[in-house]
């Protein structure tokens, strides 16, 4: 017969303790997440905002999203300039606060923006790299996606290449037509249709000098770049870039003083380019408004618009194919 043995305290092996480890960290990481959600709704996504700037009322863009496990971060467009990383945002309680530093502005003081969400909108206030604090409201900024494609109309001019009939500019005018070229032989005004466009076709080409810098809105809203750019990079503030979102698949600028030409399809804000003959900008979706933009009512039809406060530009044969 067997005798009982006393029961003896072994030591854990090295492998029971890293079972004991990965459970304390599973437990730890649950309750971190509990803690801080990777995610939270109501503040997450893009919204268009407005900003009053002395009784001007000047468009902005937000978006908010989550990374990794318990921080939000976001880009940030404002009255110029171009989308600005954002490295992160606070949220809590309904309290929005996030720090951005200087982009094109003289001041290096940080840009401080704060605000509050509530019933699904949000206000606050933006102090400037120039110490001056402004009221903001911001609204969801609509997702702009056609359910069928849309039915195109007929192909318009929508510059008669003889006179300035069917547009307008917004302070002095600088623009002038000869031998069917619209130009703008200084840095004023910008120039922007009568006609307001939901999706549509452009055709539109363009000359500039050396060194010079123009723009062509969509919808008055989103700006494709038009700049003196052959032989760099292409990047998101180079020509045929979608200003600060996009950045073309190739540089195909040509040199100065010579014709260059965009086909432009927008539908809802899904853009396509083709410059100069090559497709340089595929179905991309367009985040939110550019900076210099008319307006932030995304969700309304727009303008045609052409930067005039940069540089030297012509432009010619400017034809619209309208979405019915």
């Amino acid at each position: 017969m067997k005798k009982n043995r006393k029961s003896v305290n072994r030591p854990f092996s090295i492998k029971r303790l890293l079972q004991l480890a990965m459970l304390l960290l599973v437990v730890t990481t649950a309750k971190a997440n509990n803690n801080h959600p990777a995610a939270d709704p109501a503040i997450e996504g893009r919204w268009d905002l407005t900003v009053d700037m002395d009784g001007k009322s000047v468009p902005s863009w937000l978006e908010v999203r989550h990374s990794g496990l318990h921080m939000l971060t976001g880009s940030f467009v404002g009255a110029g300039g171009s989308a600005r990383p954002v490295s992160r945002v606070n949220f809590k309680d309904g309290k929005i606060s996030f720090t951005l530093p200087p982009q094109w502005e003289p001041e290096d003081r940080d840009i401080v923006v704060e605000g509050t969400l509530q019933d699904g909108k949000l206000a606050g206030t933006i102090i400037g790299a120039n110490g001056k604090s402004h009221n903001w409201t911001g609204v969801r900024a609509p997702d702009l996606r056609r359910t069928k494609q849309p039915v195109w109309g007929k192909q318009v001019k929508l510059f008669s290449g003889t006179d300035l009939k069917g547009w307008h500019t917004e302070g002095e005018n600088q623009w002038q037509v000869k031998n069917g070229v619209l130009s703008s032989p200084r840095p004023g005004s910008n120039f922007i249709s009568d006609q307001k466009f939901n999706d549509f076709k452009l055709h539109i080409e363009f000359r500039y000098p050396a060194e010079s810098n123009s723009g062509v809105y969509l919808r008055g809203r989103y700006e494709i770049q038009v700049a003196d750019n052959k032989g760099m990079e292409p990047l998101k503030d180079y020509l045929g870039a979608i200003y600060g979102f996009i950045a073309p698949l190739q540089m195909v600028a040509k040199a100065p003083g010579e014709w260059q030409s965009y086909d432009v399809t927008l539908v809802g804000r899904t853009v396509s380019l083709v410059a100069n003959g090559v497709e340089v900008i595929c179905r991309q979706d367009i985040p939110g408004v550019t900076g210099g933009a008319l307006d932030s009512n995304e969700g309304e039809p727009g303008p045609i618009m052409l930067q005039g406060d940069h540089g030297t530009i012509e432009y010619r044969n400017i034809l619209i194919t309208p979405g019915k």
